[in-house]
């Protein structure tokens, strides 16, 4: 495994980490036992980053749980990244978010779900805030209570993220980019290294796509991507992102697996750390393991 620094937190941390969403049963039924199985196979290639929201599960919460028994232990070699923003509102009314001690009652929520004294990284779930200062002071309470050691925010809007660093004390944000999904290399990440935000790295593989396993004709039963089926919401991007996955095919190598390469492009960016969600101790090994070598510059440049 490769590690590097994570911003300006001055962590070494492993350049492939795990997103626990996937180990929640949004994504389809995963038990006790194999999500336990999943988080120690990461921690057993090198994996010191686990990624987690107090929304993620069914019910709400449930990955943090999960992610606090299995790391035992070993938490003091690890970092957790949770998010505050959602808990409640997929299963009906939503936490009020109103005033900075809410933020603070949130918190203390997944510091017990999640079996610790402090949580590593806590991020704004919120992507398109307009006014951040309700969690930027709660944050920082929490901050100077060593409740957590450093916050940000999950957002791909680049205003967004500007305004929540108004005060330059944002160290880390997450943003979905991939092999799909290339806008972010425009202005957002060049943002974060010029400012030194970490930035993690949700959706490398486009929630699935870049495994190469989907086609139009591929129907979705899970929460997450039923949108994608003929009629939802998300059916245009969903079809836009299959022919671009159809493109990435044709200049990948012979016998190249197309989830390694999607995963290899992303951590060959110097300054991000992917986060891919598995629901197997066999996902979680084979991500991870990606994490040993980068792309040149040659094997770079072919997707372009």
């Amino acid at each position: 495994m490769i590690y590097r620094n994570f911003g300006r937190t001055g962590w070494q941390v492993s350049t492939i980490g795990l997103g626990t969403w996937n180990i929640g049963n949004q994504w389809g039924d995963v038990d006790d036992a194999t999500a336990f199985a999943t988080v120690r196979a990461s921690i057993d290639e090198g994996v010191n980053l686990f990624d987690t929201a107090e929304s993620y599960g069914i019910p709400n919460g449930l990955s943090e749980q999960r992610l606090g028994r299995a790391l035992g232990g070993d938490r003091h070699k690890s970092y957790i990244v949770s998010k505050i923003g959602h808990f409640g509102k997929r299963t009906g009314q939503g936490v009020p978010l109103t005033t900075p001690d809410m933020i603070r009652l949130c918190a203390h929520a997944s510091l017990h779900r999640l079996r610790t004294d402090w949580i590593d990284v806590m991020l704004c779930h919120i992507g398109d805030i307009q006014d951040p200062s309700i969690f930027l002071e709660g944050f920082e309470m929490l901050k100077q209570n060593g409740e957590i050691r450093e916050y940000g925010i999950s957002t791909n809007n680049l205003e967004v993220l500007k305004r929540f660093n108004i005060n330059g004390t944002c160290r880390v944000v997450e943003a979905d980019y991939s092999l799909v999904n290339r806008e972010p290399e425009k202005e957002f990440l060049p943002y974060c290294e010029e400012n030194g935000i970490a930035v993690l790295v949700r959706g490398p593989l486009a929630m699935g796509l870049l495994s190469g396993n989907y086609t139009e004709d591929s129907v979705f039963t899970d929460s997450v991507r039923s949108a994608w089926n003929v009629g939802g919401a998300g059916r245009e991007q969903f079809e836009e992102r299959i022919r671009k996955v159809s493109d990435i095919r044709s200049v990948l190598e012979k016998d190249e697996d197309m989830a390694e390469a999607a995963l290899r492009f992303v951590v060959s960016r110097p300054s991000v750390v992917a986060i891919p969600g598995a629901k197997s101790p066999e996902q979680a090994t084979l991500n991870a393991q990606v994490g040993s070598r980068l792309f040149t510059k040659k094997q770079m440049d072919r997707f372009n």
